[in-house]
């Protein structure tokens, strides 16, 4: 066959320009999908952050005060632990007394104050659209101040999480924001307020994307980390420096004995983990079955707090100091089995009560008393190593947040030389609970509520497969020009591929000049006259289709199909005449979803054993053939 040059210009040209099409797809996609509209949303969330940081010195002053005015009866707004009371049995009676007005503000007030705080924003995200009640920038952070300054024994940082969240929704709720934006500025706010409160800037990311965001994504995570940071500068000027718990540093090394008793404290840690988890939902059950109203709960878990501080009265309140003596001195026994018994019963009573208050601290406490009992019988590394180490281990197993517990740990003490063991120790912790219990102690409160959370993170199949992959090319496309008469041939013979109900309508160069379905033309095929039958088919066309390209992530083609409510789509090059390569549908897309699910599941054999140890394969080919009918060996 004979080729002229023009023939060959036009074969240069038209590649020419499909690689030209092909690199400007690629320059369309990218790693990520972030816009300049994270400029805007990082520097509300920078506001945000300041803001952040005076409302976690206002929980911590309102906190100081509630508890010298119900322990010690005085005006003071310092910190101080309710365990130096003089009232007596009467210490039975502050928690009640507590527990009541926090029952009244809860049914009265708003009822989004009980709880730890985490699971209520976790709803505010996933339920509710980031959208928060303004009472509870208000009610939030002033029960949990009564609550804790009246002998509970909670943490601040669970209702500076929500309190803060709710400044970050109001403000997004104000502006004109998306409710994506709306999730971002409220997991803002919480960060910047545990930042401000435990001087742990980059924990409070790590908790805010392992908790919060659900995403790890840019459009959420600058603004989060700027707010974060803003926060824990604020905090130098409005709080003081970190660390919160300074520690001397331990060895760089501890050695292997060491490190395999590091996989013990995350296995203990972990148990203890799931117990507290069980418990404290086995008391919210128990409220559950009393004939009363939820809001004198409360009141009722305070007894059971006030009896445990009369027996113990260190296991009141936040425990900061006793939490830093674990981690600076060597504590008697009996102190600890105190704190792991006592604090363990009071801490579940009362958050199953409803009350307000943070699991934070609590699960230091525990978590570190629980290390102070094997520092008895492992191997010396240092005063407060294995309740450093404990402590890592139960927030990462309790909480299903490992790096956020390995992280935590470091920026409370600043020794940086526990990374290996801490991160030994918090991963089996994390995997214990992950393997014994199905959700953790902030995920079970909403699947209560009849909602589903996943916390696990992978690439989405449909984000790394493109339309050339799954589209379908084997289709009838039927020419413009085609009268309708001759359609019979086409649609009532068989000639359509199975399950096909949507016809691209091309010209002779096969370019796309419109679709029309399988129920249009068999409607036209019965109404058409003897004069209508010569019509062309373009005159049945909706031009101007809904279409997809090759070079796009079939994520794309999801979210257009959502846009448009349209589940099947030509599939065109991105030249000027938009060339037909094929279609794609739904059935495609569960297709994609198919190869992933094939991916986890089938187990096969890649590596052959001969390919392995290539001796055995040579040594059964190198032997002599055999005579097929004496089986002899010949030659």
């Amino acid at each position: 066959m004979k080729v002229s040059f023009a023939d060959v210009w036009r074969m240069r040209t038209r590649l020419v320009s499909r690689l030209v099409v092909k690199d400007e797809a690629s320059q369309r996609l990218g790693d990520f999908t972030t816009t300049w509209r994270v400029t805007p949303i990082s520097l509300m969330a920078i506001g945000i952050g300041v803001v952040g940081a005076f409302i976690a010195l206002i929980l911590l002053r309102l906190i100081g005060l509630f508890t010298n005015l119900f322990f010690f009866h005085r005006w003071s707004t310092t910190l101080v632990s309710p365990a130096g009371n003089t009232l007596g049995i009467f210490v039975v009676l502050v928690p009640v007394v507590g527990g009541l007005i926090i029952g009244f503000m809860a049914r009265y007030g708003s009822e989004r104050i009980r709880g730890h705080g985490i699971p209520e924003a976790i709803e505010a995200i996933l339920i509710n659209g980031s959208k928060v009640q303004p009472r509870v920038a208000i009610l939030k952070p002033l029960s949990s101040a009564i609550s804790i300054g009246s002998g509970g024994p909670f943490g601040a940082e669970g209702p500076i999480i929500m309190t803060g969240g709710a400044v970050g929704s109001l403000l997004a709720q104000y502006l004109r924001l998306t409710s994506t934006e709306r999730k971002t500025l409220l997991v803002a706010g919480a960060a910047a307020g545990m930042s401000a409160t435990f001087a742990a800037p980059v924990a409070s990311v790590l908790l805010a994307v392992e908790l919060l965001l659900f995403e790890w994504k840019p459009r959420s995570l600058v603004p989060v980390a700027l707010a974060s940071v803003t926060a824990a500068i604020m905090r130098r000027y409005l709080i003081g420096f970190g660390p919160l718990f300074p520690t001397p540093p331990h060895p760089a090394f501890i050695g292997p004995v060491a490190l395999l008793c590091c996989v013990l404290v995350g296995l203990l840690a972990g148990a203890l983990s799931a117990v507290l988890t069980l418990s404290v939902y086995g008391a919210e059950d128990a409220f559950r079955k009393l004939p009363i109203h939820w809001m004198w709960w409360p009141a009722l878990g305070g007894i059971v707090v006030g009896l445990g501080g009369l027996i113990f009265p260190q296991a009141l309140g936040v425990g900061y100091d006793t939490i830093a003596q674990l981690l600076d001195v060597t504590v008697a026994g009996g102190v600890l089995l105190g704190i792991l018994l006592v604090k363990s019963v009071i801490w579940a009573v009362a958050l199953g009560s409803g009350t307000s208050g943070g699991v934070l601290a609590p699960l230091l406490l525990m978590g570190g008393a629980l290390g102070g009992l094997e520092a008895l019988f492992l191997p010396h590394v240092g005063v407060g190593f294995w309740p450093l180490i404990s402590m890592g281990a139960i927030l990462g197993g309790t909480m299903r947040s490992p790096f956020t517990g390995v992280v935590f740990m470091i920026e409370l003490t600043h020794d940086v030389n526990v990374l290996l063991p801490l991160l030994l120790a918090v991963v089996i912790a994390h995997a214990f609970t992950v393997l014994t219990l199905r959700r953790s102690i902030l995920t079970e409160k909403v699947s209560r509520r009849g909602y589903h959370l996943s916390r696990e993170y992978a690439t989405d199949p449909l984000e790394i497969l493109f339309t050339r992959e799954v589209m379908r090319t084997n289709i009838l496309a039927l020419k413009a020009e085609l009268p309708l008469c001759e359609l019979d041939q086409h649609i009532r013979d068989g000639a359509t591929p199975r399950g096909q109900s949507l016809y691209p309508i091309v010209d002779d160069a096969r370019h796309l000049v419109g679709v029309v379905t399988r129920a249009d033309l068999l409607a036209a095929l019965e109404r058409t006259t003897a004069d209508a039958a010569v019509r062309p088919l373009a005159t049945l066309a909706t031009t101007d289709p809904v279409v997809a390209y090759p070079d796009e992530p079939l994520r794309v083609v999801v979210y257009r199909m959502a846009q448009t409510g349209l589940t099947r789509f030509p599939v065109v090059e991105r030249d000027a005449g938009h060339t037909l390569t094929g279609m794609i549908s739904l059935h495609a897309l569960l297709q994609a979803r198919a190869l992933n699910l094939e991916a986890e599941q089938r187990r096969e054999r890649v590596l052959p054993l001969r390919i392995v140890f290539p001796r055995f394969r040579s040594a059964r080919t190198s032997s002599p053939p055999r005579d097929p009918r004496t089986g002899v060996p010949s030659g």
